[in-house]
C-alpha cells in the first residue's frame, strides 16, 4: 500500500463533518471507506471512467477485497488529504489509498481495494479487464 510505481493519482481534500465522529469527536473506522471513495471517484473521473460510465459500459464494478490500516486518528474539523494511487489495470482496477493530515502531513490511514469487472448481462466476473477501460486508460497514461 504506498505511492510507488502509481500508473494515475487523484487527490481530495475532506474536512471531517461532525456526524462522521463517536461521541469523543474521534472519526467512526467505517468512515474510511467513505473517505477512499470520494478519492476513488476523483480517480476514475480523470479518464472518463466513473461509475455511471461503468453502468453503461455494460458492467458492474465490485470491490472484491478491501484493506485499511489505521495508524493515527482523524477527528472533527480536521482537514484530511486523500489520495489514491491506480497500481493495476489490466486484470482488476487496484487501488491504493494515503490518508495524510492537511496541515501537518502526519499519516493518519493506508488502505487498498481492488475491483472486478462483471458483465452486467449475465453477471460473470471478468478475468480480464474489458476493453473499454483499457481504452479509456490509454488515453491518459
Amino acid at each position: 500500500m504506498n505511492s510507488k510505481n502509481a500508473l494515475l493519482t487523484a487527490e481530495v481534500e475532506i474536512e471531517i463533518p461532525f456526524h462522521d465522529c463517536d461521541p469523543m469527536q474521534v472519526v467512526w473506522h467505517g468512515n474510511y471507506a467513505r473517505y477512499i471513495e470520494v478519492a476513488r471517484c476523483e480517480l476514475l473521473r480523470q479518464f472518463d471512467y466513473d461509475y455511471l460510465a461503468m453502468d453503461d459500459s455494460g458492467y458492474l464494478w465490485p470491490i472484491v477485497d478491501m484493506r485499511i490500516k489505521y495508524i493515527g486518528s482523524a477527528v472533527f474539523t480536521q482537514k484530511i488529504k486523500v489520495t489514491a494511487y491506480l497500481k493495476e489495470y489490466e486484470s482488476c482496477l487496484k487501488i491504493d489509498y494515503l490518508i495524510f493530515d492537511s496541515k501537518t502531513g502526519e499519516k493518519l490511514t493506508k488502505a487498498s481495494t481492488v475491483q472486478v469487472a462483471v458483465d452486467k448481462s449475465n453477471q460473470e466476473m471478468q478475468y480480464t479487464s474489458p476493453k473499454v477501460l483499457l481504452d479509456k486508460l490509454t488515453k491518459v497514461l
